[in-house]
């Protein structure tokens, strides 16, 4: 169910977003897919399944509504371009990450095949997660295909909430923390706007040039604006149409294995016709 004016309780799950949105220029079909809470049992048979308890912001999020789903289009000339996209899983689609191979085949490689005894995470970083059973993943947001923001339990079965943190893993299979609890995860899904590749700000090297571009026009309330401004030069497509196309309206010179001379050079010399008749008088008055 999309609504176009949120009713009470969707306007405090989206902090007041929604206006702020729809007040934005440009900004249209701003929508958000109502879902029902999720059962106690529900919740409690998720628990027993991957004997993994969730953390208590988690479990009354889930309470509220189970799972979360909002997105909003920008009008560009006549065309609508989906933008913004901000999603948590349900409960049921709270999958683990590693849980089957890649592939179909019984000897397939599976993630926990591309981890390595390096371990490197520095003194200020924590430990980084581990895709054998050292840590446990659950797939909170697959962001477009843009990597996964996973709920990580990071010293195994059985799990307490306690170990549990948000991760994001990026399309080369890099981790990246994000924050210690839901909740500040969850502030910062909405206060990025949803917008795209926005948890790659959090990485090392930063968002794309093309997301920094919609970072530029929609801000984030929590984005570092000064810093924004100062990669302006960096990101910004600054192409002249006339030097682009410049080329199209070059002389075509003809090839030669000699130099090329100018029309005024060429004036003052004698043509072939005109050194051929000299050079046979010349040979007839010495006859």
């Amino acid at each position: 169910m999309d609504e176009k004016s949120p009713k009470p309780h969707l306007e405090k799950l989206t902090l007041g977003i929604t206006r702020i949105l729809e007040s934005s220029p440009g900004v249209t079909e701003v929508a958000i897919r109502e879902k029902l809470p999720a059962e106690r049992h529900m919740i409690s048979s998720w628990e027993q399944k991957n004997n993994c308890i969730l953390p208590e912001d988690l479990k009354n999020f889930y309470l509220m509504t189970n799972g979360f789903h909002m997105t909003w289009s920008v009008r560009l000339d006549e065309n609508v371009i989906p933008l913004g996209s901000m999603v948590i899983n349900s409960i049921s689609k709270l999958t683990q990450l590693n849980q089957s191979s890649m592939y179909s085949l019984p000897s397939a490689p599976t993630l926990a095949d591309l981890e390595d005894d390096i371990d490197d995470a520095g003194e200020d970083q924590p430990e980084k997660p581990h895709f054998d059973s050292r840590s446990v993943i659950f797939e909170l947001d697959s962001c477009n295909g843009n990597g996964k923001v996973c709920l990580v339990y990071k010293h195994g079965k059985p799990a307490s909430a306690q170990d549990a943190e948000i991760w994001f893993l990026d399309r080369a299979l890099y981790w990246h923390h994000l924050t210690d609890t839901f909740t500040a995860y969850y502030r910062l899904l909405i206060t990025h706007l949803g917008l795209p590749q926005w948890q790659y700000a959090f990485t090392s090297y930063g968002i794309s040039p093309q997301a920094k571009q919609w970072f530029s026009m929609y801000k984030p309330i929590t984005y570092n604006t000064d810093l924004l401004a100062e990669e302006t030069d960096s990101f910004v497509n600054k192409l002249d149409p006339s030097k682009v196309f410049r080329s199209k309206n070059k002389p075509i010179i003809p090839k030669k294995k000699g130099p090329v001379l100018s029309a005024g050079a060429q004036k003052g010399l004698p043509t072939a016709s005109t050194s051929r008749s000299s050079l046979s008088s010349g040979s007839s008055v010495r006859k």
